[in-house]
């Protein structure tokens, strides 16, 4: 999920900076960088496997690190981490229907519209500029006839929707 507005560099190909990030976490299907400033997390990433672990450089990445870890051991942990205030009044509308989905569970971008008063594509916008993935679980929703996009990615065999086939396995979701 990388915006224009993103603070983080990219070199030649486009590889993102490791150094950027307060840590890195290996997961089974690759790596989650977390940047954290000021006592906020401002970005969870998901990283292809090419990234290496990298130790917390401060308390809050240790902190985010060990609840990313937690949550690979357990599917029904819920993180409790300080989001830095990213994204506009509709993205949060839209990330808080998310974050109510339960575990297991997979709502369409049209139920989530109607939850939110919305229209389908406005809801996948929002969760592809989610921020904080994994904490703000944007995986859980799918498109209507199959398992949709994924961070603004909609490679069938891409790296972003192997990630979300990977997460929604992990929590017991199947057939998608």
């Amino acid at each position: 999920m990388m915006s224009s507005d993103n603070p983080l560099k990219r070199v030649a190909g486009g590889q993102l900076l490791a150094q950027h990030f307060s840590a890195v976490v290996a997961v089974p299907f690759g790596a989650i960088g977390i940047r954290t400033e000021a006592g906020l997390v401002h970005e969870l990433v998901y990283l292809p496997p090419s990234f290496h672990e990298k130790d917390a450089s401060d308390a809050l990445a240790e902190r985010a690190a060990q609840q990313v870890s937690r949550y690979v051991e357990q599917p029904d942990f819920r993180f409790d981490l300080p989001l830095a205030p990213l994204g506009t009044a509709f993205q949060h509308k839209v990330w808080r229907a998310i974050a109510a989905i339960p575990r297991g569970q997979v709502l369409t971008y049209g139920q989530v519209a109607k939850l939110v008063g919305s229209a389908p594509r406005a809801v996948g916008q929002a969760c592809g500029a989610n921020w904080f993935p994994l904490a703000i679980p944007c995986h859980r929703v799918a498109a209507a006839g199959g398992i949709g996009g994924f961070s603004h990615h909609d490679d069938e065999d891409g790296f972003h929707i192997r990630v979300k086939r990977w997460l929604l396995q992990h929590e017991g979701v199947v057939g998608l």
